[in-house]
């Protein structure tokens, strides 16, 4: 009879995500647990698995387990409305460093008896999974190789990168994916790239570059067994590319679905992303899942005004302006004279007199004190800000901070203790100090990582952290808008017709950039990257001369040499050359070729300071590694100009001075010889 017995639906829910992104809160908590328009986010997702008829639930932590188990029997002692129909299981491993590491342990307990839905704590749904899931279950039964099937969200071509983003390819046959890019946060592509066997080996491919990953999938048994196989598979963007890569040594696919348009989906993977979902609870977009939802005893905490703006019973707002979208919990209280808008106020916050607020995140138990402008931050529970204090610019506090008086802060992180760790492993470090329980973490808020990297970490690692890049939603909210005038689309195409199209030489340049900073940033093969450059030179009809001048140029130009950290160039142009030497090596053989080189360096000058300061030492460095040889260097210093070349030639004095003197040491070591 057991063939007969219902099949349980059971989910997966991955807690303590994007630990590094959320510090110094994470520091205190974990952040399953952290606040989201007064809502813990594990509470959004738990009730997202309920409404798509889940009826058992393991939550898999390995940081602050405990947290996590009291906060789910305090969920279900107070009727939480997660809590009807669903059994929630609290499970963990403390060797667990990752995604994959989680996805091996469950497959070792063998608590996963068929399909389940995976699903990280931080993603935001109303959505209905049961349709997706009974999709998946019928194509496993056509291809026995469906390991899972990936759920994607369309977003605004237009809105603000937050490292949600990707470009996939799928077969439109069977919507199983063949190509996935995740897209890098705050950065916009002029183009793509994409293999040219995602096109020959499949008949029909279509191409989606606005698609959000709200970081669900519905996973085959085998899926479990493919992390346990491949121990290379720490996150799950490993994952797809493993079975990208290798997907006939496998056999295994991966499908993918879109969501409706009606409904909601988005990943909290940063304070960016934090705000705007935020934004979208408060203006309802994602309904059922509103501030006044009852969560808890079956019971509203909000009287929803007109304005989006949402009151407790229990707060004392006393005169104050609340101008829109905004939220306040009950037993907090504003005096006369203060604004806010576009915030969320926590439990029991006290907010002093003439105090403006906008797009401000107050955790439980904040105290605001008179004359306090706080726009863009975050400040962490029961922690004091005392008088004619400004804090701007996505300015996070921990947990207990106390401000002193008239304090001015604008991106920068601020902690409690007077030490801070950044792994397990590390010593302590001693921080800056700007009151008595205020530490500025100066060494480590600097940098713009990449949330692709370690998206699904579940420990920190070692990374710089980087400051919440938090900005005014409204001007986001009409980057798409469809309702325009026929005055602006009539400017809108004088605009473009008054740019210049860029010429063949210019559109080669940049193909080459974007060929060689990819092939830099996935350590590709250097003779897949000559291949691409020839492609694009015999495209654009470019000559030999043109290719080794703009191929330096290239190099040159990438990124991490215009940007290098600490602004160490000449460690960033090695970096660059021991991956890309053989490419530049390929073109640059001649002598010819490398006055070619040389002279694409006086562009270079022009363009990036950092280059221009180092001018003789990087030469010097082409020099030793034999990119260009002596006499090329003394032919190119000869041509260049007196005056308009006055400081080039005096950076580079020295060195044909030291060059000279070698050659005449060799001849002298020659004679002696004879």
């Amino acid at each position: 009879m057991s063939q007969f017995q219902k099949e349980i639906v059971q989910a997966v829910l991955i807690a303590d995500n994007n630990v590094w992104n959320f510090k110094p809160l994470s520091d205190e908590g974990s952040t399953a647990l952290l606040p989201l328009v007064n809502v813990s986010m594990l509470d959004y997702a738990l009730i997202a698995l309920n409404r798509s008829g889940v009826e058992e639930v393991f939550v898999y932590a390995s940081l602050y387990l405990q947290d996590i188990r009291d906060h789910i029997k305090r969920g279900i002692a107070a009727y939480a409305s997660w809590s009807f129909k669903m059994t929630v299981h609290v499970i963990g491993g403390e060797g667990c460093r990752c995604f994959g590491d989680a996805m091996r342990d469950l497959d070792a307990k063998a608590l996963i008896r068929g399909n389940f839905i995976l699903l990280g704590a931080d993603t935001v749904t109303n959505a209905d999974l049961r349709p997706v899931l009974e999709q998946h279950k019928r194509t496993a039964k056509f291809d026995k190789g469906t390991a899972a099937t990936l759920v994607f969200k369309e977003c605004a071509s237009g809105a603000e990168r937050t490292g949600n983003e990707l470009l996939i390819a799928v077969d439109k046959q069977n919507t199983r994916l063949v190509y996935h890019q995740r897209l890098r946060a705050n950065h916009k592509e002029s183009r793509y790239h994409i293999p040219l066997d995602v096109f020959l080996s499949n008949s029909c491919v279509t191409l989606h570059h606005n698609l959000l990953d709200p970081q669900i999938a519905i996973g085959s048994p085998s899926m479990l067994s493919l992390f346990s196989d491949n121990f290379d598979f720490q996150t799950r963007d490993d994952f797809v590319r493993g079975l990208l890569i290798n997907e006939e040594l496998l056999d295994s696919r991966i499908y993918v679905t879109l969501l409706p348009p009606a409904q909601y989906a988005h990943k909290v993977n940063n304070w960016l992303s934090y705000q705007l979902v935020s934004r979208d609870i408060i203006s309802r977009w994602a309904h059922p899942l509103v501030p006044d939802m009852g969560v808890y005893n079956l019971q509203q905490q909000y009287v929803f005004y007109k304005d989006n703006i949402y009151k407790s019973h229990e707060a004392n707002v006393s005169k104050v302006a609340l101008q829109e979208n905004v939220v306040i919990q009950a037993g907090s209280h504003v005096d006369v004279g203060t604004t806010i808008s576009c915030s969320v106020i926590g439990a029991n916050c006290r907010i002093g007199k003439n105090c403006q607020l906008n797009n401000v995140f107050l955790m439980a138990n904040v105290i605001i004190h008179d004359n306090c402008q706080l726009r863009h931050c975050v400040i962490g529970s029961t922690s004091v800000v005392h008088e004619n204090c400004n804090i701007s610019a996505g300015c996070v506090l921990g947990a207990k901070c106390v401000l002193p008086a008239n304090t001015k802060l604008a991106n920068t992180l601020v902690t409690s203790s007077p030490s801070t760790q950044r792994t397990e492993e590390q010593e302590q470090v001693e921080l800056e100090a700007i009151g008595p329980s205020a530490y500025i973490v100066n060494d480590l808020t600097t940098g713009d990582p990449d949330d692709s990297d370690a998206e699904d970490t579940l420990l920190p690692q070692t990374t710089t952290l980087c400051i919440p890049k938090m900005c005014e939603l409204q001007q986001l909210a009409n980057v798409d808008s469809d309702c325009s005038s026929s005055s602006e689309d009539e400017d809108e195409d004088e605009s473009r017709a008054a740019t210049p199209l860029p010429d063949d030489t210019n559109i080669f340049l940049s193909e080459v950039i974007d060929s060689l900073s990819r092939g830099f940033r996935e350590k590709s093969n250097p003779d897949f990257l000559i291949l691409e450059i020839n492609s694009s030179r015999y495209a654009y009809n470019m000559s030999l001369k043109e290719v080794n001048f703009n191929v330096v140029k290239a190099v040159f130009g990438m990124e991490s040499i215009i940007e290098p950290p600490n602004n160490n160039v000449l460690a960033a142009i090695n970096a660059a050359f021991k991956q890309l030497g053989p490419v530049v090596s390929n073109y640059i053989k001649s002598e010819d070729a490398m006055l070619d080189c040389l002279k694409a360096l006086e562009d270079i000058c022009e363009e990036n300071e950092l280059v221009r300061e180092k001018i003789s030492q990087v030469v010097h460095y082409l020099y030793d590694k034999d990119f260009v040889s002596e006499d090329a260097i003394h032919k190119w210093y000869s041509q260049l100009d007196v005056q308009e070349h006055a400081t080039l030639r005096q950076s580079l004095a020295k060195l044909v001075d030291w060059l000279n003197q070698s050659s005449e040491d060799d001849d002298d070591g020659d004679d002696d010889d004879e």
